[in-house]
């Protein structure tokens, strides 16, 4: 059986049973070869833009007993998935921009889908703006804490999401509401971090470094009120 990472295996729990999943930059397809020998799904669509990881993962899943349920395809993003062939999409461990322009680029497909898992690396609050503004609504989050980083993960499903504060796009409204730990350790760590930027600033009195201490202070105030949730 697939040993997965603590990130990977946070992913592989937001994942409905019995879907068919396409799993877009799918690395060394470690995921759907774990949801496969699971039972998890009833088969999964792998693919990658680029041929190495994808050779890669057609050796990891040659290997596995859930080559049957697995196919690989050289794709960049979505292009090469149809509409009806999964219904469940995944993408993990890209940058936040780049899971938006993927997720643009194939809205055909991404509408035809049950269910979206995202675990955007970085601007989490740009694809949560993303999913808001094109009818997706966010039903589970959840954060790990590996190897001293921090990743946030979402699973989005059609429906209407109504944000009426910045910090639930930044931070997660359901995270904030269940008041996770590893969210309230990033946002302390983050909070201290940022107390150090600033004593550093002033002690060198840089007039220059005006901008930089409204970013600062005006970024803490959010983790602040983000905070508050733990306070309830």
């Amino acid at each position: 059986m697939m040993q997965l990472s603590k990130r990977l295996s946070a992913i592989t729990r937001l994942v409905t049973k019995g879907n068919r999943l396409a799993d877009v930059g799918c690395d060394h397809g470690y995921i759907p070869i774990a949801l496969a020998e699971a039972g998890v799904i009833s088969g999964a669509i792998a693919m990658d833009v680029n041929e190495g990881p994808l050779e890669r993962a057609r050796q990891n899943i040659s290997k596995s007993a859930a080559a049957p349920y697995i196919e690989t395809r050289l794709s960049d993003g979505l292009e090469g998935l149809e509409p009806g062939e999964a219904e469940t999409l995944l993408i993990a461990g890209m940058g936040g921009c780049l899971t938006v322009d993927i997720l643009k680029a194939g809205m055909e497909t991404v509408r035809s889908m049950k269910e979206v898992i995202l675990q955007p690396q970085s601007d989490i609050d740009k694809v949560r703006r993303f999913l808001a503004k094109n009818g997706f609504l966010i039903i589970q989050e959840d954060m790990v804490c590996e190897d001293g980083k921090y990743y946030q993960m979402m699973r989005a499903v059609p429906g209407k999401m109504e944000y009426d504060r910045e910090i639930f796009f930044l931070y997660g409204r359901l995270l904030l509401e269940q008041r996770h730990p590893v969210l309230q350790a990033y946002l302390k760590k983050k909070q201290h971090n940022n107390e150090k930027i600033l004593a550093r600033i002033q002690e060198q009195g840089q007039s220059k470094s005006e901008k930089r201490t409204a970013e600062i202070r005006q970024e803490m105030q959010k983790i602040s009120s983000a905070l508050e949730y733990y306070d309830m």
